[in-house]
């Protein structure tokens, strides 16, 4: 267990490191004259010289990073064999519905909403008497006779 906790404890250092080396190294073109596109002298990936300290510390610290990450992970997986997964231990039983005490209504069917909406239409039209266009027009005024 003391093992685990000094990977643990070295990977959390190594993702430290590796986070600032890569944040302290400056991108490809980032000069003054790359903003005004004066960097098409460059090659298709940019001019490639000698690795600085900064790239050979990146390539170092990504290295250890993946080592402690699987070895972490190898050693999480022998300390959890002897458990099952969830679906392991439900195995054959089958989801069974919560038993809830709220008893709903009904729902009604098809015919019984009609009949409800022609009820509620034959109570509208008995409510307001239905007029015709020719009850509702205002006698014709008379033109003057000479």
């Amino acid at each position: 267990m003391l093992l685990y906790y000094s990977i643990a404890a070295l990977h959390v250092i190594v993702c430290v490191i590796l986070v600032l080396v890569v944040l302290l190294q400056s991108g490809r073109g980032a000069d003054l004259a790359g903003a005004f596109g004066g960097g098409a002298t460059q090659t298709a990936f940019g001019s490639r010289g000698p690795a600085s300290f900064l790239s050979k510390m990146t390539t170092i610290a990504a290295i250890v990073f993946m080592l402690t990450s699987l070895s972490l992970a190898m050693m999480s997986a022998r300390t959890v064999t002897g458990s099952k997964s969830i679906l392991e231990t439900t195995k054959g039983e089958a989801a069974k519905p919560a038993k809830s005490d709220v008893k709903l209504p009904p729902v009604p069917t098809r015919e019984q909403i009609q009949r409800a909406q022609e009820a509620a239409e034959a109570a509208k039209q008995q409510a307001a008497p239905v007029t015709t266009p020719a009850e509702n027009a205002t006698p014709a005024a008379k033109p003057p006779s000479k």
